[in-house]
């Protein structure tokens, strides 16, 4: 994986990283869904991605988890390395369509010019 950085979507911190060799972004599930689901923590973040992951598998729709790849990234309060989940560029629609929220049109506009922008 080549660059880690942490781009802002409305004063909200989103881990992203991207892979030289594939030539595709990543960005942390449980920052998306900070910004999708206005969680006031990223604790609250990371327990609602728990329940998500949880009922996906429940449901047998757990396709989404197959697409996510773990990797160590930066914290963006104390600099440490995190390991997250994170989900590449092209299947963050899918993660949309499970956080039913106004933010998901902006929210896939923004990422979507991060992603033309590099």
């Amino acid at each position: 994986m080549g660059d880690n950085n942490i781009q802002l979507f409305e004063d909200k911190p989103i881990r992203t990283a991207w892979d030289d060799e594939k030539e595709e972004w990543y960005f942390s599930i449980v920052d998306v869904i900070s910004v999708l689901t206005d969680q006031p923590t990223q604790r609250s973040a990371s327990n609602y991605w728990a329940k998500l992951k949880q009922r996906l598998k429940e449901e047998g729709a757990d396709q989404l988890l197959i697409n996510c790849q773990q990797l160590k990234l930066k914290s963006p309060k104390d600099g440490k390395n995190t390991k997250l989940m994170l989900l590449i560029q092209n299947n963050y629609y899918a993660l949309f369509s499970l956080c039913h929220r106004k933010k998901q049109s902006h929210l896939r506009c923004g990422l979507h010019r991060l992603v033309e922008k590099e």
